[in-house]
């Protein structure tokens, strides 16, 4: 018996609540949270829905309704109700039982810098982080064995030496367990590593200095060399670390996606340090766009585990009911908590930051072997070929109104982008925005140089534009007698959405609509977009490129003043360009034999 939405629609409060959808057997299949519980519910029954919602609602048995007193409180009882029931539909993170610190003992004379896992705070000594991984966590101390020679010895062993150990011979520490450095002393260093780990290291370079300083004028130029070399590791590490800003505690949210792929990269700065990114691949069952999906991780993300919450939290797009999750988050800190994506300065660094690493996990995601065997096959069996195709090639036109047209070829090959066979392509000769007579110019260069035994002939041929594009390759391969390469258009659909593409095999008559989460359909997706991007860059390198070297230096009689006048009488170069013979003889010192000069210069 199907799920009768009417009526059950009519007796839905207005309230805020949490509703959870179940399927014939009981089971939780997605969790939501709603200001208007009903107006929330009636749209996955009347409004329009993706493939993937079409799916939940088919599978709707029953739905069963909380109701809150603010929305706040919602959000907190969903997060508490996912992280309990895991639906399948709703994102999931896997809950970390303990987090990373560097941790420093009170309880010990000559305590060590020490990796602790945990899930709180205790009461024994001081914890520097949380740290993203563990890694991080590592590399730190290493660096500060480096530079300040802490030990890294369990307290057993430290009990029980004799002679001092390798990591004294290495320079790795400073031997505290044979007397070998006083206890104010390794406190001093200590502390100078605490303070480099807080993301004071600035403080520290200074005290250091000065040291170094009084330490030569006293002539203990041995102490002096130890502290030169402590304030060089520092320098180091500073240029390095070019995050550190001297303050802030934040958490750094980006989200990158493709076809079939997406990434939410977490980078982690506290006291205005980096101390790394985590990275993490959710399902996205319900196919939500990309600001909805980063409110719902980080919902998730704090209020579904016990995290540490920062004072700020930055994301790469703008997140829906931030206000709300920020309330919310407050209350589960104890503290204000500012969410944002409109950032500047030194915190615009850090979301770029997270960008660029989502960006580059993202590409080693899709470049992953499996992927794309997976990807590769699949098409495969979209096209009905005989063999798995080993070569992809896709082009595509940019230009701006018909100025600096440029056309893109981007390679795919078993592994991925093949960009040593990247190509770009001057579009000349053809007019101004007819990106058919673009795309039959740089196919006849290509598969002309095939024909004459150069390059590599790929297996299909990728068209961006559909129809009309796919027919030019047609006209091209006719003329130059091309074969044994599948041609394939991709149209867009009506709405231009990803997912929603029409596939023309061959000819037009014959068109192939995937699935939006066909793995054939993204790695199609994957090369329409990477040419898209490879053209719009060219096209931007020749138009700036264009407008930086004005074409009135080369004619002879303009010179710098000239040009300068023609210039601001026009407003720019393209005024210039559209200006007649008499309009270019009323610029001052331009006379009617230089304005035919120009004219003719510009025009031919």
């Amino acid at each position: 018996m199907s799920f009768d939405s009417r009526d059950f629609l009519g007796s839905v409060s207005e309230s805020p609540g949490v509703y959870r959808m179940l399927d014939e057997h009981g089971e939780t299949l997605y969790v939501g949270k709603a200001r208007r519980l009903k107006a929330r519910l009636a749209s996955y029954f009347r409004g329009v829905l993706n493939t993937k919602t079409q799916a939940l609602v088919g599978r709707i048995a029953d739905i069963q309704v909380t109701v809150t007193n603010s929305e706040t409180e919602a959000l907190l009882l969903e997060q508490t109700l996912i992280k309990e029931l895991r639906p399948p539909y709703n994102i999931l993170l896997r809950d970390d039982k303990s987090y990373p610190f560097v941790f420093v003992s009170d309880r010990h004379p000559f305590p060590a810098l020490e990796y602790k896992r945990a899930r709180v705070r205790h009461n024994d000594g001081r914890y520097l982080g949380p740290y993203p991984s563990s890694g991080a966590v590592r590399e730190s101390l290493s660096l500060m064995q480096k530079i300040f020679r802490i030990r890294n010895c369990e307290d057993s062993v430290f009990a029980h030496r004799t002679r001092p150990c390798l990591q004294y011979q290495i320079q790795r520490c400073s031997a505290p367990c044979v007397g070998h450095i006083s206890e104010a002393d390794y406190r001093r260093d200590l502390e100078h590593a605490v303070m480099c780990l807080e993301g004071r290291s600035e403080a520290v370079t200074r005290e250091l200095s000065e040291a170094m300083e009084a330490a030569s004028a006293r002539l203990d130029f041995e102490e002096a060399a130890r502290l030169r070399d402590q304030v060089q590791h520092l320098r180091q590490m500073q240029q390095r670390q070019f995050v550190d800003t001297g303050g802030g505690d934040a958490d750094v949210f980006a989200l990158a996606s493709r076809p079939g792929a997406l990434c939410i990269s977490v980078l982690t700065v506290r006291q205005g340090r980096l101390l790394g990114a985590r990275h993490h691949a959710p399902a996205n069952g319900l196919d939500l766009g990309p600001e909805a999906l980063l409110g719902d991780f980080i919902s998730q993300f704090y209020l579904g585990q016990a995290r540490e919450i920062p004072a700020e939290v930055i994301t790469s797009h703008p997140v829906p009911d931030a206000e709300l999750i920020a309330r919310a988050l407050g209350e589960r800190a104890g503290k204000r908590i500012r969410l944002t994506d409109q950032v500047r300065g030194h915190r615009a660094q850090w979301r770029e930051l997270a960008r660029t690493n989502a960006e580059q996990q993202l590409a080693s995601q899709l470049a992953s072997q499996t992927q794309l065997s997976k990807r590769f096959a699949a098409l495969r069996e979209a096209l009905a070929l005989e063999d798995t195709p080993r070569r992809l090639e896709c082009f595509d036109i940019s230009h701006s109104h018909g100025e600096a047209t440029v056309a893109s070829c981007v390679v795919f090959d078993e592994n991925g982008p093949r960009k040593s066979d990247y190509r770009r392509f001057n579009i000349e000769g053809v007019a101004a925005g007819d990106d058919y007579a673009a795309m039959r110019q740089v196919l006849t260069r290509r598969f002309k140089r095939l024909a004459d035994g150069e390059g590599e002939r790929p297996d299909i041929l990728v068209v961006d534009g559909g129809k009309g594009q796919l027919n030019m390759a047609r006209e091209v391969f006719a003329e130059l007698g091309v074969s044994g390469v599948t041609l394939l258009g991709v149209a867009k659909g009506t709405t231009r959405k990803a997912g929603l593409e029409t596939l023309f095999v061959e000819t037009v008559d014959r068109s192939l609509d995937l699935d939006g989460a066909s793995p054939a359909l993204h790695l199609i997706q994957h090369i329409r977009d990477e040419s898209h991007r490879f053209a719009i860059a060219g096209h931007r390198a020749r138009r700036d490129k264009t407008r930086r070297t004005s074409t009135l230096q080369d004619i002879p009689g303009v010179g710098p003043r000239r040009r300068r006048e023609l210039l601001r009488f026009f407003g720019g170069l393209q005024g210039v360009r559209q200006a007649s013979r008499e309009e270019l003889a009323r610029v001052p010192g331009i006379s009617a034999t230089l304005a035919e000069t120009i004219h003719r210069a510009l025009h031919g």
